[in-house]
Formats: C-alpha cells, structure tokens, sequence
C-alpha cells in the first residue's frame, strides 16, 4: 500500500526535539483499515518513506486519531527540510 503525505514539518519537544509531519485525516483513515494487520504493537506500523531524494525505514506513531511520520535528522539534513516547511512524504506499508 503506498499513501502519499503532504504536510508542513512540526516539532515535539521532549528530552530532545523530534520532528513529524502528520498525516491528513483522509490518509489516516485509510491506513486505519489495515493498522490491526500490520502493527508491532502501540499502534506503531512500520513503513518505508521516501522524502526528495532520500528514502528510509521508520515506523508511524499514532497521535490524536491520526499518525505522525518521524523526519529524521539525517533525512532533513540531506533534503534541506526546514521546521515549518511543507513537504512531501511517500509512505510504503507492507500489507
């Protein structure tokens, strides 16, 4: 399953800052439908994601009936992505 995800880049502070785009509801939902199918466990579901140039493996993190895609900061680095900036983000499931 392949969902294409366009959204500004936000930032959470904890111990350390870490850096989402969340995913618009429409695409939360679709994901939703096979989440029980595809999850290790919190809800998290592994994904590859493709930012520009720069594909990695990460997992979404479920937040406020939707899912956050983690931006790490090695792919910002490398694709010049900025907090506040609206990206485009190709999220593959393995369902």
């Amino acid at each position: 399953m392949e969902v294409v995800v366009t959204g500004p880049v936000i930032e959470w502070r904890g111990p350390a800052p870490f850096y989402f785009v969340t995913l618009p509801h429409d695409e939360a939902d679709r994901i939703a439908e096979v989440a029980a199918a595809v999850t290790y466990g919190w809800g998290m579901i592994p994904v590859t994601c493709r930012l520009g140039d720069t594909t990695w493996t990460t997992s979404l993190w479920p937040r406020q009936d939707s899912y956050v895609i983690p931006i790490k900061d090695k792919v910002r680095t490398a694709e010049g992505v900025r907090l506040g900036e609206v990206v485009l983000v190709t999220l593959t499931l393995q369902v």
